[in-house]
């Protein structure tokens, strides 16, 4: 029986005209909706920088004072300076809650845990994690630290830098694993069989082949899901965080501000120069961000290796 006879036995009742027609919409339905998400990006950044420009060059803002001074009930004194080191002191906390947990728990899964159904039920639990809306976690955060009476002094444990930096590492940590889990997996089982024919053990084979070789997988991972954090607000709300920054914090136990809450309290007020503070608040946070996302391409292109 030749090839044509067996396409039209299997294909005989199906109108392809008609099918081709039906794939040619969608295809046109998944271009408008993409053309449509990057047109709603352009205005808004396009927004973002005519309100900044104004800012510098109309409003005669100045960038330095900007960068240097913390807020202020006047738009003419209030500066970023105490939320961009609030958020760099909830990154630096927020990765050492995250990353070791986060990695250690992908290396268990992917080289320790027996493939059985729990294994399974964590991981689909893990990726279900990934999707809970924010504000939970900040929530989470609110009653079991936030909330928490401190045993020696008998007083609440209030809205410090360390609940912050709780409530972003447990949103990242399912992204962290997931990611790591991939890296992981991406390392090719001829390598640990090489190790363990050497006399490796399974810990000294992931120790000293696995994971170096999944690190740059992992650290991309890891600098994307920072990326996130750094632009959440709403767990930060959840615990107190203050929407004026007028302090820059010194310590995981002080109070403190973030990027983000800054700019929600400038574009939430009346006056519209808060509102050009708003728009260079904006400006240099997406420059950190576009800063973490070209790091973490460069890690993956620069230690990546093909197996």
């Amino acid at each position: 029986m030749s090839a044509g006879t067996d396409t039209n036995e299997l294909f005989g009742d199906v109108d392809l005209g008609w099918e081709r027609l039906k794939g040619r919409a969608f295809l046109g339905f998944c271009i408008a909706a993409s053309g449509f998400g990057v047109f709603a990006l352009l205005l808004l950044l396009g927004d973002v920088a005519s309100q900044a420009v104004t800012a510098v060059f109309v409003r005669d803002i100045s960038v330095v004072r900007f960068l240097t001074e913390s807020a202020s009930r006047f738009p003419d004194e209030a500066g970023f300076y105490a939320a961009v080191v609030g958020s760099a002191w909830l990154m630096l906390f927020t990765v050492l809650l995250s990353f070791f947990v986060g990695v250690g728990t992908a290396v268990y899964l992917e080289e320790f845990a027996p493939d059985n159904r729990w294994k399974r039920l964590v991981e689909a639990n893990l990726a279900n994690l990934a999707g809970v809306p924010s504000v939970v976690y900040g929530l989470l955060v609110l009653a079991a630290v936030v909330n928490l009476t401190n045993p020696l002094s008998g007083e609440r444990v209030g809205p410090i830098l360390f609940a912050g930096a709780v409530a972003l590492a447990l949103l990242i940590m399912p992204i962290i694993i997931v990611s790591a889990q991939e890296a992981l997996r991406a390392v090719p089982d001829s390598m640990r069989r090489g190790s363990r024919a050497t006399g490796a053990t399974n810990w000294q084979t992931v120790r000293n082949v696995v994971l170096p070789a999944a690190l740059p997988g992992i650290l991309t991972g890891t600098i994307l899901a920072l990326a996130r954090a750094i632009g959440e607000t709403a767990p930060l709300i959840m615990v107190g965080a203050l929407l004026t920054a007028r302090r820059a914090p010194e310590g995981p136990f002080d109070t403190f501000g973030a990027m983000p809450t800054m700019i929600y309290y400038w574009a939430d007020r009346p006056e519209v120069d808060f509102h050009y503070l708003a728009a260079l608040g904006i400006v240099v946070l997406l420059l950190i961000l576009i800063a973490m996302n070209a790091t973490a391409v460069y890690l993956r292109n620069k230690y990546e290796t093909e197996y």
